[in-house]
């Protein structure tokens, strides 16, 4: 009896040994993008994209990702937020993936590539820069208001991806 009681005192430090360093952390709000930060200034992304909304649909994404995912709220200008982005879509485009059995386009895929900074209030040196990608197929219809209507909400879902790789990379870069 005092033979198994070992073992199984044995197997319960492997046990926690093993957990222990698996390289898991938490992130939760108070992680090391927010820190202090409570606010942030997501201007108009700058457009050299044929889309005449991606800059308000970049931002939009932006502040809806970094206030649900690490809680910091929109800053009413540039001067009261604790956080400063600058951003830049670099390139936009969309092309054919996928053809039905007769010939005819059956999805696109929409690319775009944003170009970033971010820094703190009062920081000249940036605490991250880099330039990201999202990527997000979409069907194609017959219908050219739905085809455009289709390309919107492919633009916002890559919005939305770029802006959760963005605070990922934030994080990883600690």
């Amino acid at each position: 009896m005092t033979i198994s009681l070992w073992i199984r005192g044995v197997m319960l430090a492997l046990l926690l040994n093993a957990t222990a360093g698996c390289g898991y952390r938490l992130t939760n709000a108070h992680s090391t993008l927010a820190g202090t930060a409570q606010s942030i200034w997501v201007p108009f992304f700058s457009n050299e994209s044929i889309s005449p909304t991606a800059q308000t649909v970049f931002r939009r994404a932006f502040y809806d990702e970094l206030h649900a995912v690490r809680g910091l709220n929109p800053s009413a200008s540039e001067e009261g937020a604790d956080l400063v982005m600058k951003a830049r879509i670099v390139s936009y485009s969309s092309k054919v993936v996928s053809y039905t059995a007769i010939d005819r386009v059956r999805e696109y895929s929409l690319v775009v590539e944003v170009e970033l900074e971010i820094s703190r209030k009062g920081q000249t040196a940036p605490l991250w820069k880099g330039v990201l990608h999202g990527t997000k197929q979409y069907p194609a219809n017959a219908d050219l208001a739905l085809q455009q209507n289709a390309e919107e909400q492919a633009l916002d879902a890559a919005a939305r991806i770029i802006a959760r790789k963005f605070i990922t990379t934030m994080e990883e870069s600690y």
